[in-house]
């Protein structure tokens, strides 16, 4: 079958789902591993919310990945890495010593910051306007898919072979390799099926309608008119996303919006998997590795999406200057649930499993604000550009509170913790109220 002619449904399922596995294994399996391993709560917390680093900085390179070869070569090389990185996870867990792991997740994180940029730019290339509108809910479906395998699956896995081998450090080897064949499958199948819609020098895409496709992908104005730009274009343009973006009206509000509304989630969300795992004599749920990838990669993360979806709606529908107060509230307030278990420490899992499922729905309906804030700000010539720079203040705003979650949890004990993210939610109360204001519906 011709590369121009092949279905869209051969390779954008597979595509999203590989976009998602490495960030979840980097951001989440990373804190589940560790923890078993017996890493500290403390380092465990700075060590893993480092590896939000290059989603943050993403934008400064962005540009090269424009304008160096294809973005096919990219994707396809960026999966390669993310395979080699899986196996050589596989090959160093130890619970002895964890720098090699760390160095490991870091280099896969990097590459999978660097996939996102170039499948996205892909599915603009390869795509015309109507099938990328027809496909976008496609994309997010299996999105969420890899968010499931890779937060529930992954982790159940591992804690089956936990239990089954008696030998956690060997359970996780296992688990990571099979990720790893898992990822080598993927990276075969793209290597065929990946349509070949850019010349192979990267300087453009082969056709007109690649190439418009293509000009509208770079780094700056959403609709170019006039032939692709070169790569001094790319990188004039870019220097100009980032000046305008800080000479927009509000811009320190907006920063400050993005910095702090998720501070009650960005503080617990590293202390979740701990919490869950740690003995009840710790003042943790005592679950095993199996029942936290339950009940918060599977369950947490169906009802986080159930109010993703719910929470887009309710904002389509009455406006997001109406929407932000229940959707703050829903963020913020939910977050007691964890501090109920953490006083209470029930033992029933059917408890646990609804307290968490609410959090979740919650989260997922107050994200959408969120988002869609991002997305007004981000409105103008260069909204691209300036959405990637929105995406990057979103990263450092989980990254930061992260780095010290795990030392004050270790110095307050879990009830003591919940309650300082308890009293976090006046930062996203306060930073609702301003945001609002400027909203424009």
């Amino acid at each position: 079958m011709s590369n121009k002619l092949r279905s869209p449904w051969w390779w954008i399922p597979t595509l999203y789902f590989a976009e998602g596995i490495p960030y979840f294994i980097v951001n989440n399996i990373s804190v589940t591993m560790f923890k078993r391993l017996g890493m500290p709560n403390g380092d465990l917390a700075m060590y893993t919310s480092l590896l939000y680093l290059p989603w943050v900085i993403k934008p400064l390179w962005s540009p090269f990945v424009d304008v160096i070869r294809t973005k096919r070569w990219w994707i396809v090389l960026m999966q390669l890495l993310c395979t080699v990185g899986f196996a050589g996870l596989a090959l160093s867990v130890s619970p002895d010593v964890f720098g090699w792991s760390l160095v490991i997740f870091y280099i896969i994180a990097f590459a999978s910051a660097t996939h996102d940029i170039a499948a996205d730019g892909y599915y603009m290339i390869a795509l015309e306007q109507k099938q990328q509108a027809t496909f976008v809910g496609i994309r997010s479906t299996f999105y969420r898919i890899a968010s499931v395998f890779g937060q529930g699956v992954i982790v159940v896995l591992a804690g089956v072979l936990e239990e089954r081998l008696g030998a956690i450090p060997r359970a996780w080897s296992i688990t990571l390799f099979a990720s790893a064949v898992l990822f080598a499958l993927i990276t075969l199948w793209h290597t065929r099926f990946l349509p070949k819609v850019e010349s192979p020098d990267g300087s453009g895409p082969s056709s007109a309608i690649e190439q418009r496709s293509a000009c509208s992908t770079l780094p700056g104005r959403t609709a170019p008119e006039g032939p692709c730009r070169s790569g001094s274009d790319v990188l004039r343009e870019f220097g100009q996303a980032w000046v305008t973006f800080f000479k927009k009206p509000g811009v320190w509000l907006a920063i400050t919006f993005m910095l702090l509304y998720r501070l009650p989630e960005a503080f617990s969300v590293k202390m979740l998997t701990p919490f869950l795992l740690d003995p009840v004599e710790a003042g943790g749920l005592g679950l095993s590795t199996a029942q936290s990838g339950l009940v918060y990669g599977t369950v947490g993360v169906i009802a986080l999406t159930v109010g993703g979806i719910l929470g887009g709606l309710y904002a389509a529908k009455q406006g997001l200057r109406k929407s932000m107060w229940p959707m703050s509230m829903a963020l913020a307030l939910p977050c007691a649930v964890y501090l109920i278990l953490a006083a209470v420490q029930p033992t029933a899992l059917w408890s646990i499993f609804a307290l968490v499922a609410l959090d979740q729905f919650g989260y997922g309906f107050g994200f959408t604000a969120y988002m869609l804030y991002m997305m007004q700000f981000s409105e103008g010539s260069f909204k691209t550009s300036h959405y990637a720079i929105c995406t990057a203040f979103m990263a450092l705003s989980m990254m930061i509170p992260g780095l010290f979650a795990g030392w004050m949890q270790e110095a307050l004990g879990y009830v003591g913790f919940f309650i300082v993210v308890m009293i976090c939610c006046l930062a996203t109360i306060t930073v609702t109220f301003f945001a609002r204001r400027r909203c424009s519906s």
